[in-house]
């Protein structure tokens, strides 16, 4: 099977993010949120598009 490089130095520094972090997912994503805020670029957030279930089944 073909061994993409970047790809495989991407889970590297996930897993050594994630391992300095105890893996807890809440401590990552509150420092990713300091480190957006640090950063000072606005972010934009966007409204939650709800899907109805009719999406889901077409008719008939």
């Amino acid at each position: 099977m073909y061994k993409d490089e970047i790809v495989e130095e991407i889970h590297k520094y996930r897993e050594e993010y994630a391992k300095s972090f105890n893996y807890d997912l809440k401590a990552m994503v509150n420092d990713l949120r300091k480190k957006q805020i640090a950063h000072g670029r606005k972010v934009v957030k966007l409204p939650i598009k709800r899907r109805s279930n009719k999406s889901l089944h077409p008719t008939l």
